[in-house]
């Protein structure tokens, strides 16, 4: 059912959004990272379990059960950290919270990803992120 509602998404989105007015388009995947696409070009085919992107840069293809949100963007970030990952050790776990935590303590930005540090994706990192991050490593979704 998720398949075939983000499927759905998918065609609906390639339908009816511009991407003559945008740059990029971003997937959110499962795990809290992005993936973005340059829209130059930009040809977007799907089946039942697959999202294949085409674009000036080449082919790409995405399993649907990992895709979380699709959307187009006019910034170009998004391929080098994981959601969560405040401590850049490939794992969202325990150690991110503390991590978090001591940051906002120190404000001591050292081995500390402050763009992945921003559970919540509202702009700023502040203790809602760590709620998010607590509640992301207790239920498994963002």
């Amino acid at each position: 059912m998720k398949k075939t509602i983000i499927t759905m998404l998918i065609a609906l989105v390639a339908m009816f959004a511009s991407a003559e007015t945008y740059n990029y388009l971003k997937f959110t995947k499962t795990n809290g990272s992005t993936v973005t696409y340059s829209v130059e070009g930009l040809k977007l085919t799907y089946d039942n379990t697959n999202v294949t992107i085409k674009n000036v840069d080449g082919t790409a293809t995405i399993a649907l059960a990992e895709v979380q949100d699709m959307y187009f963007s006019n910034e170009a970030g998004g391929n080098d950290f994981m959601r969560g990952d405040v401590n850049n050790d490939d794992k969202v776990n325990i150690s991110d919270v503390t991590a978090l935590i001591n940051y906002l303590l120190s404000e001591d930005a050292t081995n500390v990803n402050v763009e992945a540090a921003n559970c919540n994706q509202d702009g700023s990192v502040n203790i809602s992120d760590v709620t998010a991050l607590i509640n992301y490593l207790l239920n498994g979704t963002w």
